[in-house]
């Protein structure tokens, strides 16, 4: 284990021993980094260390790497799911995930996270939704509501023109493949509670060869949305959280 981890945890204000003790490139107030120490944190009570395998492609997630001690495989844009998907046949006594935003998953990667779905290949989909392009700029990307200011909707998202927001897990919870589909997120102490026993689940589902577990997390991307972390977190609630209500849209087990 590397020196740079932090050990041992302290129960209240500690991190993952997991968790490497560099900087954050995150804006302030971004919600990578609590999902991060959630991560983090899962795959530690899972004792996982040594029997995980992260994907992360490209986007604001691209340096996952470098925060978590874990193995990881990078992957081109949108192609997580491809990659997630050999690493997992070839070696099925790993947990296997990918790390993907609404940009890479929703957009470019439609189809790759649409056929590992319906495959049923036994992965863990982490899929961080904030509704926008987060690392190019702040451009529309295929979850961002209609009426919401981007880079490239400067007049507001209109449906006749740049068509609908995309409820990815809506789509994913019809397919036979997947066996837990959520919807969580981390703007509240009490969703951070249930974002974590979520993404638990999920890890111990998709190893448990109940089929693709995916976890949507509602985020914030204050930085895009030209807000204050505050101001966004607001906002995520009174618009983010209508369209996209958090919940389980299936369990296999139920």
């Amino acid at each position: 284990m590397s020196s740079e981890i932090i050990a041992p945890q302290n129960k209240v204000y500690g991190r993952s021993p997991l968790l490497r003790n560099i900087p954050m490139h995150y804006c302030p107030g971004c919600s990578h980094g609590v999902v991060h120490k959630l991560l983090a944190e899962v795959l530690q009570d899972l004792g996982a260390q040594d029997k995980a395998v992260g994907v992360s492609p490209v986007g604001c997630a691209v340096l996952l790497y470098d925060y978590i001690d874990i193995d990881w495989a990078e992957a081109a844009h949108g192609r997580a799911p491809a990659v997630a998907t050999g690493l997992k046949r070839s070696r099925p006594d790993m947990h296997v995930f990918t790390y993907q935003g609404d940009g890479d998953l929703a957009a470019i990667g439609t189809g790759e996270i649409i056929h590992a779905c319906n495959r049923g290949e036994n992965i863990t989909v982490i899929f961080i939704n904030n509704a926008i392009y987060g690392m190019t700029g702040g451009q529309m990307a295929p979850t961002t509501l209609e009426g919401m200011k981007t880079a490239t909707t400067p007049y507001g998202r209109r449906a006749d023109l740049h068509g609908y927001p995309f409820k990815v897990s809506e789509m994913i919870a019809q397919l036979p493949g997947t066996g837990y589909v959520t919807r969580q997120a981390v703007h509240t102490a009490a969703t951070v509670r249930q974002t974590r026993k979520a993404l638990k689940k999920c890890f111990e589902d998709a190893y448990a060869g109940k089929g693709t577990s995916f976890i949507e997390i509602v985020s914030t991307c204050n930085s895009g949305w030209k807000m204050t972390p505050s101001g966004a977190n607001q906002w995520l609630v009174d618009n983010m959280l209508p369209f996209y209500p958090l919940g389980d849209l299936k369990n296999k087990e139920v």
